[in-house]
């Protein structure tokens, strides 16, 4: 059978689409290659050997930046940001399934921050902290800057969720004598647990990698982005590189785990209906 012709659209499209996927992980790549060079290696091409050295050497105290502290502090803050905005967006959706006063006021003030600027978010928390007299630190002003943020995604897609929620399912419940706790424990929950997943990956990977919101509402003890972001002007070797490869290969590993939990919850939901 003679194969369909393609356009010249189809062409055009798909060179537009490589070039947009070399230019979205061509510099990864890049960073991902240079992070191999041998001891004497450089920050750019051509590579001078090839070698472990640079992650090895992330191991070791460095003269400037700290890696671990760093790490430490955003992996806690993404913790802390993640779980906030699953309870808090849980709570939301399920309050806005019914009409109440104000919800539309609040609903818009809620998702208000998306279009205020993330640096004039940053330097509004920080002020704040200091004309009460607190100092900002990145477990209380950076984690209130990252709600802003991280929020009105975890609103907006349990919003979507609730309106595609068929209530039959809670009805049905009702009607053989469960009670509203059990309703929602038994029937609600893993329904959308997997789209509850989503919402702590968004918390978790926006918290994490957040340069802007953070940058004023840290203090004095920064996050990785920050931390990274100080390196690029006094570290003259590929171990930033290094740490760039490392801290990417744990987001695709939180990815990849967000997305097998998924599956699993999904998978036991099906069996959940069907038995």
């Amino acid at each position: 059978m003679d194969r369909e012709r393609r356009g010249l659209g189809f062409y055009v499209l798909a060179a537009f689409f490589t070039l947009f996927v070399l230019f979205l992980y061509g510099p990864l790549t890049t960073i991902f290659i240079l992070s191999f060079q041998g001891p004497s290696g450089g920050l750019t091409f051509p590579m001078n050997g090839f070698s472990l050295h640079w992650f090895r050497n992330l191991l070791e105290t460095q003269a400037v930046g700290d890696f671990g502290g760093s790490f430490t502090r955003s992996f806690l803050l993404g913790l802390m940001v993640m779980i906030t905005t699953v309870v808090v967006s849980l709570l939301a959706g399920m309050a806005f399934r019914r009409p109440f006063w104000g919800a539309t006021p609040l609903f818009y003030t809620a998702i208000a921050s998306l279009i205020v600027p993330s640096i004039l978010v940053s330097l509004g928390i920080g002020l704040l902290f200091q004309v009460l007299g607190l100092e900002p630190v990145w477990y209380s002003s950076a984690f209130g800057a990252h709600l802003t943020w991280t929020l009105p995604f975890g609103l907006l897609i349990m919003f979507a969720v609730f309106n595609r929620f068929n209530p039959a399912y809670e009805e049905a419940a009702r009607d053989l004598g469960a009670t509203s706790w059990q309703t929602f424990r038994h029937v609600v929950l893993p329904l959308i647990l997997p789209s509850l997943i989503g919402v702590g990956l968004f918390g978790f990977t926006l918290s994490y990698d957040e340069f802007a919101r953070t940058l004023m509402a840290a203090g004095s003890f920064n996050t990785l982005p920050l931390e990274i972001y100080g390196m690029t002007t006094n570290v003259t070797t590929p171990v930033l590189y290094a740490l760039g490869t490392v801290t990417t290969l744990f987001s695709v590993g939180i990815i990849l785990i967000a997305l097998a939990a998924i599956f699993v919850s999904q998978k036991a939901a099906r069996k959940r209906i069907a038995g």
